[in-house]
């Protein structure tokens, strides 16, 4: 009798974990998303990595958030300069003090959207200072290293370009100086100011434009980057710390095709071509 109990038991175990990995193996059989997040998730990385290492995680968990919040707050904030003869304010400001006053938790989401954008600064500098540091810059890494400077760039400008909207009179004259900042550069620029400006000064199409910037361009550049990124530090692995056995640049080694060559211009990897023997 107690035999048959578990033998219908371990039945309906079966059948319970056969309708859990349907949809999985469904999934993962069209598409092999479930196999690359295994791969992501749970890589092999040198023993010897520390907290330093989790920065470039903190940054992107910081861009997440900057992300939802700026999503939350899109759907209350109104990217309008025309003033409201009954407040005396424009739309952008009344819909700022709108979400910090009167939606739940609104002063929460726009606090940590405000301060965020200022962590995820800094994490990036950190992050950038720890590659630098540790030397996982160099070879074979150089491409990613340059996204990496593209990013922070990126970032910059979404903190520029987040400013303005607020519409006070801080976020004016901050971006009346950015601005003008800008065109002093040689040959290009003016034409940068005007485009900024969106005219001959800042107004209305200043804020439509700097908005546009901020909600579309920058953060779909940024994501497409970030995704390219990951996918480098994943393909060429993670780099030890300098004072590990094995030095930074060096641990890279891709197995060569038949024709002898690894991609269309550069030849076998130096480390493997060293490994096999055509140094010598």
């Amino acid at each position: 009798m107690a035999v048959t109990t578990r033998t219908r038991k371990s039945a309906r175990r079966r059948q319970l974990e056969a309708a859990i990995n349907y949809p999985i193996d469904w999934l993962e059989e069209r598409s092999g998303l479930i196999g690359g997040l295994r791969y992501f998730l749970f890589r092999k990385v040198p023993g010897d990595t520390n907290w330093f290492h989790t920065l470039g995680s903190a940054t992107l968990t910081a861009f997440l958030v900057q992300a939802l919040t700026g999503v939350i707050l899109a759907m209350y904030y109104q990217p309008d300069a025309t003033v409201n003869p009954a407040t005396g304010t424009s739309a952008a400001y009344g819909s700022i003090q709108h979400i910090t006053n009167d939606l739940t938790l609104g002063w929460l989401v726009r606090g940590m959207h405000k301060w965020g954008a200022s962590v995820f600064i800094i994490l990036l500098f950190f992050h950038m200072a720890r590659v630098f540091l540790f030397g996982a810059y160099k070879y074979p890494r150089e491409l990613n290293w340059i996204i990496g400077v593209t990013l922070l760039v990126f970032g910059m400008l979404e903190g520029f370009t987040g400013y303005l909207l607020p519409w006070d009179q801080t976020a004016y004259w901050a971006t009346v100086v950015g601005i003008n900042l800008n065109g002093t550069a040689p040959i290009l620029g003016p034409f940068l100011a005007d485009f900024l400006r969106g005219g001959a000064e800042i107004g209305g199409d200043t804020l439509s434009r700097f908005y546009s910037l901020h909600m579309l361009l920058l953060p779909g550049a940024i994501f497409a980057l970030i995704g390219l990124h990951l996918y480098l530090v994943i393909r060429l692995g993670v780099t030890s710390p300098p004072w590990s056995r094995e030095a930074a640049g060096t641990d890279w080694n891709e197995k060569p095709s038949e024709n002898g060559r690894s991609g269309l211009t550069q030849p076998s990897g130096r480390s493997a071509w060293r490994r096999n023997g055509a140094d010598t």
